[in-house]
């Protein structure tokens, strides 16, 4: 590993995502040949506001990168420093990925040799759980005078590549090393300019056997290094022995919604053979129960194509009505509630909940309904289906710097409707695609969307609902 030029290197950035989240500062150490030969740090104007959260984290707050050079100004100089030396950093897939992006924005193309040194660790200790920089930090006694700073960081790399040359036999090392550089051995079925042909974009890919059946589908922020990491190290897919890949086949998104959409349309249109999840998202069942017009049980229902105005009457999401069932016995063991009274039994009481001395009487006249209702709608509160937290449908404009691509994906009511690049088209999307039924697998896709929504991306409101209430 010492044989070759290397730049150990750490990135301080606004978040994790590399196609939207910016550089916030830059720290590299520069060996050659086992001797250090340089440091060099800058903080970065990221253009895009600081997190209060990445503020406590790094220390680095919006006044601190005010003045600091964008990384366009930085660019050139990075460049030639970085040039022909091997790339050393910690969970490299993250700082290689923001490297790439932001020079790609720049109009340059950066693709070294890169070592992990999280890789290095867990293949040359495999006896120790935790291979996170903390964890090598402590473990091996390192000094850190400043945790998530880029040349503090950088620093520890660097000691961390002296002690395993000091402490660890060389052939180790250097099949550690040279398990991390072996060069993606493409399936003799792909063209050999594949790498050069699949863009760095986010977006879903799907690998097919000669037979032009559909056995993988994955998504990635990046699809070229996801692809090609299938074909790398050890990482080769395990069916790989089975049938061979004779074509692949991608679409490129903008940002992650318009990813993550994809990657479920994929999933349902293609049904590959070895994804971990074949079930279709679309055979979720829920239980569904509304006490507004008085008493009633809940439901095990079904919910592919359920009306949208049935959405707010759902609870929870089950692989199975079975499941939903066994869910519904479980609350109502819990909250004392009639076996009875929630769908679970039928006939005259008393029922099994209170031969169990469960049940608080509902089934024998101990318990009024109304009593009974309200204790089931405390006890479903927690499933209950999530209101649409927006007047009417909305438009999610996401756009690629590096691109320059827009998508605007319309949603209303726990639905995506469709996707435009321009504003002119949302209208046309909503009129035609105002029926589009209810989908469960989209709708907890889209609540964990907008739990951590991504930044960069903009809500346009579209208007109020439709009416009257669209049937699905």
């Amino acid at each position: 590993m010492l044989d070759r030029a290397l730049v150990f290197l750490d990135l301080e950035t606004t978040g994790a995502a590399s196609h939207s989240d910016r550089i916030t500062e830059i720290g590299l150490v520069e060996v050659d040949q086992g001797r250090q030969i340089g440091e060099w740090s800058s903080l970065v104007n990221p253009e895009q506001p600081i997190s209060p959260m990445i503020e406590s984290l790094t220390g680095i707050t919006d006044a601190m990168v005010a003045d600091a050079p964008t990384f366009g100004d930085l660019a050139r100089d990075l460049f030639e420093r970085l040039a022909g030396k091997t790339l050393v950093a910690h969970n490299a897939r993250f700082d290689y990925g923001f490297l790439q992006n932001e020079f790609r924005r720049v109009g340059l193309k950066y693709a070294p040799d890169v070592l992990c040194t999280v890789r290095l660790s867990r293949s040359l200790y495999p006896q120790e759980r935790r291979h996170n920089l903390d964890s090598l930090i402590e473990r091996h006694g390192f000094s850190c005078e400043s945790r998530h700073r880029a040349l503090a960081d950088a620093r520890v790399l660097w000691d961390f590549t002296q002690l395993i040359h000091r402490d660890l036999e060389s052939a180790a090392i250097q099949k550690a090393v040279a398990d991390q550089l072996k060069k993606p051995q493409l399936p003799p079925g792909l063209p050999a300019d594949l790498p050069d042909r699949i863009p760095e974009t986010p977006g879903v890919y799907a690998f097919y056997s000669q037979d032009n059946v559909a056995l993988h589908v994955g998504k990635s922020a990046n699809l070229r290094a996801r692809v090609l990491w299938h074909f790398s190290g050890d990482r080769l897919p395990a069916w790989r022995t089975a049938t061979e890949i004779a074509r692949v086949e991608w679409e490129a998104a903008t940002g992650e919604l318009g990813m993550l959409v994809r990657h479920m349309r994929w999933l349902k249109k293609l049904q590959p053979l070895h994804n971990s999840k074949p079930r279709q998202d679309d055979e979720l069942w829920a239980l569904q129960w509304d006490p507004v017009d008085g008493p009633s049980i809940p439901v095990p229902v079904d919910t592919a194509g359920l009306e949208v105005a049935q959405m707010s009457r759902l609870h929870g999401m089950f692989r199975s009505r079975r499941t939903a069932l066994n869910a519904m016995r479980k609350i109502a063991d819990e909250h004392g509630l009639c076996h009875i009274g929630a769908g679970l039994q039928t006939g005259a009481g008393p029922c099994l909940g209170h031969q169990l001395k469960r049940c608080r009487g509902l089934c024998v006249g101990a318990e009024s309904p109304i009593a009974h209702s309200m204790r089931l709608m405390q006890a479903l509160h927690a499933l209950r289906m999530r209101d649409w937290p927006h007047a009417g449908p909305i438009g999610i404009r996401e756009h690629d710097a590096t691109t320059g691509r827009t998508e605007i994906h319309v949603l209303d009511r726990w639905r995506y409707l469709g996707s435009a690049d321009a504003d002119a088209d949302l209208q046309e999307i909503l009129q035609a695609r105002a029926d589009e039924p209810f989908d469960a697998g989209i709708y907890k896709m889209l609540v964990q969307y907008f739990r951590s929504m991504p930044r960069g991306s903009e809500i346009i409101e579209l208007g109020k609902h439709p009416v009257p209430p669209i049937r699905g």
